[in-house]
């Protein structure tokens, strides 16, 4: 079944620079590979036909052919009459054919694995089963004692919140999904960071918004005449901001920053999404910082949570913060998607919370070591690389110095390291010069993959410059 068709156009774009490698149907074929293994090109979509793709690219038939031919060959796609060649859904084995055998490193997730007093946690929930199946089970706003325990953490904060503020959600995804049904109509515009969370992007672009991206730079921080302009002249319904150690930067913004962005959003009108799933994972110490939703009296300002990143990314609890009539809008418009989140998961939830400053500290350790381990090794075998330092957060976004982030993601695949390549974070293309290395595994585990990671970059990184490719691609977005 084909579900979009992709033009010649639209693929050249996504492509990047692919030519990184001979044969060039090779590394033609390894380009589209990595756009459908990042879902950047969905299952189920038509590809370009050989003679349209050959003309935008400026070769041969025969060399598409033969990248198709390739494609087909490891299961990315197939040939169906009439409609030409289609992507194919993709399970761990299509990923195995690529990625290496069973013992591969998967780095996509940037997250940690769970906290480990979380199965006691579980057992003590499930010893109180009763209590918890005596209940409806269908809640759209949340159990009443979780959502009072997330309003008291953001009270102690310096974000006074009482619990008809809170909205729990299967997680954060769950709730930008929502936030993006309610908000966003075909045609408005939403800024966003770039780089960005990519499945918030596609959440929005998903409701047919426009996205207007906003720099965002290790060192550098936020580009804030861009974001100027962009609010003036855009005028987007919403913004979607990370603040706090930003994924995948680290960076975190300047409080007069904050300020400027706050006032230039309630100047047009726009309601600001900030996504804090990632806020209170200091490295060095344990931060919690004071919420966006401060500046200003938080007026305009939806905040967003999550147990993802800081317990489990199996526990799907996120929530939603906002005031109350808006809480009100999201319980009118959620039963069209679903009916509430589990109950047992809540439960489990609940229990969490007053052990968080214990978890926080235990995952600032975690990941401390993570990125001390990548930080020493990459500086050390790639000292030509831009890695930076950074205080918090999941990831290193790190210059490479060339654009080869998606030939680089490719080698380490066949080394059995699992990365996501620069573009995949982007808004409207660019980040070939970057990768995200998350630091979220053990430091044994981080090693191995910094090690692997060095040996990809041997493989990519005296391949010669394609004409065109001498300009920072970064510096178009």
């Amino acid at each position: 079944m084909v579900d979009s068709r992709l033009s010649a156009r639209a693929l050249d774009a996504l492509l990047g620079p692919w030519r990184t490698r001979e044969p060039a149907y090779e590394a033609l074929a390894d380009a589209i590979r990595l756009l459908c293994l990042d879902n950047r090109i969905a299952p189920g979509t038509a590809l370009p036909a050989e003679r349209e793709l050959a003309a935008r690219l400026g070769l041969s038939r025969t060399t598409v052919a033969a990248a198709y031919r390739s494609l087909r060959g490891s299961g990315h796609i197939e040939s169906v009459r009439g409609s030409g060649s289609i992507t194919r859904p993709l399970g761990r084995r299509d990923l195995g054919r690529v990625a290496g055998d069973e013992g591969s490193i998967d780095l996509q997730q940037a997250s940690p694995a769970s906290w480990p007093g979380l199965a006691a946690v579980y057992a003590d929930a499930a010893a109180d089963a009763p209590s918890v199946v005596a209940r409806a089970g269908y809640d759209v706003s949340g159990r009443r004692g979780l959502r009072e325990a997330i309003a008291r953490r953001y009270t102690e904060r310096g974000l006074p919140t009482e619990a008809a503020q809170i909205m729990v959600t299967n997680g954060a995804q769950s709730a930008i999904s929502l936030l993006a049904t309610l908000l966003v109509a075909r045609g408005d515009r939403v800024l966003l960071e770039t780089p960005t969370y990519p499945h918030a992007a596609e959440a929005f672009a998903r409701q047919g918004a426009r996205l207007v991206g906003v720099p965002v730079a290790v060192g550098a921080g936020w580009d804030l005449e861009r974001a100027e302009h962009a609010i003036l002249r855009s005028r987007p319904t919403a913004l979607y901001l990370m603040p706090d150690f930003h994924n995948p930067t680290g960076e975190s913004m300047p409080v007069e920053t904050r300020v400027r962005i706050a006032d230039l959003a309630r100047s047009v009108g726009a309601i600001v999404i900030v996504d804090e799933t990632t806020a209170e994972l200091g490295l060095d110490r344990v931060i919690s910082p004071a919420p966006f939703a401060t500046v200003g009296g938080g007026d305009g300002v939806i905040t967003l949570g999550s147990l993802g990143k800081t317990v489990w990314g199996g526990l799907r609890i996120g929530w939603i913060r906002a005031d109350i009539d808006m809480i009100r809008r999201l319980t009118a418009a959620r039963p069209s998607t679903d009916l509430g989140t589990p109950e047992f998961e809540q439960a489990v939830a609940e229990r969490l919370m007053p052990a968080m400053p214990e978890i926080l500290a235990q995952r600032s350790e975690l990941l401390r070591a993570g990125r001390d381990a990548a930080v020493t090794a990459l500086r050390r075998d790639i000292p030509e690389w831009d890695v930076p330092d950074v205080g918090g957060g999941v990831a290193l976004w790190v210059g490479i110095g060339a654009p080869r982030s998606s030939a680089l993601t490719l080698a380490a695949r066949r080394r059995g390291l699992l990365l996501s390549a620069g573009p995949r974070f982007s808004i409207g293309g660019g980040h070939e010069r970057h990768i995200r290395v998350p630091f979220t595994a053990p430091a044994p585990v981080i090693e191995r993959a910094a090690l692997l990671l060095v040996e990809a970059w041997h493989d990519v990184a005296d391949m010669a410059f394609e004409p065109g490719e001498t300009t920072p691609l970064d510096a178009v977005v």
